[in-house]
C-alpha cells in the first residue's frame, strides 16, 4: 500500500486513518452501575498500568471489562506544570488545584483513587463547586496529615479548621473491604511524598488476583516531543508520516495470562 502513496517522488497522503479496537463505552457512562469488587480490582489495575490525566470519561471499556486510556494530550513530561483547569476538578489532586507545592507523577494516583472510590460507593467522592470548595470536600474526608505537612504550604490558612485525621471506613461496601480501603488510604494521601507511586500501587495485595508482573512495563526513556513544536509545511509532515509508517515494526500481541472472564 505504501507504494500507492508515491507519485513521481512525491507523497500523496490526503487523509490519515488510525484503526483502533472498538470500545463499547466509557467509565463515565456506566459509573452509576453497581460494580462487583472483582470488577473494580480488574479495572483499577488496568488504570494503574498506564496513567495520565485520568477521569472516567477518558477511560474506554469494552464488554469484556478491558480498559483503554483515551486522550493522551497531556501524556508528556511530568515537569511541565499543569494548572487547576487541566482535568475535571473532581478528580484533580489538591496540589494541582491550589499549586501549593511542586508535584510529580502521583497526581494521577490521586485521580485513580477518586475514580476507585466512586466505583465503590456509586457517588463522586469530592464534588466541589469551585477550587476552594473542592479543597473543603477533600479535607472533610482526608483531614490533615499533621503540622509537618502544613508547614510545606505557602498559604497555611487554607487548611485551618479541618481535622488532623483521615478515615475511609465509610467506603467499606463489600464483605472484605479492608484491602480496598487500605489502597484508597495510600493513594489519597495529601502529602505527595507519602502517596503511592504506580509501581507501589500495582504491587498492592488488592490486585493479587489479576496481577501479571510481566505486563507491568515502565518507559525506558522520556518521551521526545521536540518534533511537535517544529513549524513544518504540509509536505514535510507528510514526509515524517511516511517515514514513521516505514519504520514501524508491529509487536505481536501477547494475551494476558490472567484474563478476567468478566463482562459488563
Amino acid at each position: 500500500m505504501i507504494e500507492d502513496f508515491k507519485t513521481q517522488g512525491l507523497l500523496l497522503l490526503p487523509f490519515s486513518y488510525l484503526v483502533m479496537p472498538y470500545m463499547r463505552t466509557d467509565l463515565q457512562k456506566i459509573m452509576g452501575h453497581e460494580f462487583s469488587d472483582e470488577k473494580i480490582q480488574y479495572l483499577v489495575y488496568q488504570m494503574l498500568k498506564g496513567l495520565k490525566d485520568l477521569k472516567p470519561g477518558n477511560l474506554a471499556v469494552n464488554e469484556d471489562c478491558e480498559l483503554k486510556i483515551l486522550d493522551f494530550g497531556l501524556a508528556r513530561h511530568a515537569d511541565a506544570e499543569m494548572t487547576g483547569y487541566v482535568v475535571t476538578r473532581w478528580y484533580r489532586a489538591p496540589e494541582v488545584i491550589l499549586n501549593w507545592m511542586h508535584y510529580n507523577q502521583t497526581v494521577d494516583i490521586w485521580s485513580v483513587g477518586c475514580i476507585m472510590a466512586e466505583m465503590l460507593t456509586g457517588k463522586t467522592l469530592f464534588k466541589g463547586k469551585d477550587y476552594l470548595d473542592q479543597l473543603t470536600q477533600i479535607l472533610k474526608v482526608t483531614g490533615l496529615p499533621g503540622e509537618e505537612f502544613v508547614q510545606k504550604l505557602e498559604d497555611k490558612t487554607l487548611c485551618a479548621g479541618h481535622p488532623k485525621y483521615h478515615c475511609f471506613t465509610h467506603l467499606a461496601k463489600y464483605s472484605h473491604p479492608s484491602a480496598a480501603v487500605d489502597l484508597l488510604d495510600k493513594m489519597l494521601q495529601l502529602d505527595v511524598g507519602k502517596r503511592l507511586t504506580a509501581t507501589e500501587a500495582l504491587a498492592h495485595a488488592y490486585f493479587d488476583q489479576f496481577r501479571d508482573i510481566e505486563e507491568e512495563t515502565e518507559a525506558q526513556q522520556s518521551y521526545d516531543d521536540s518534533l511537535e513544536h517544529e513549524k513544518l509545511s504540509i509536505d514535510e509532515w507528510r514526509r515524517h508520516t511516511y517515514n514513521e509508517i516505514q519504520s514501524f515494526s508491529p509487536i505481536a500481541r501477547k494475551d494476558s495470562k490472567r484474563r478476567s472472564g468478566m463482562s459488563l
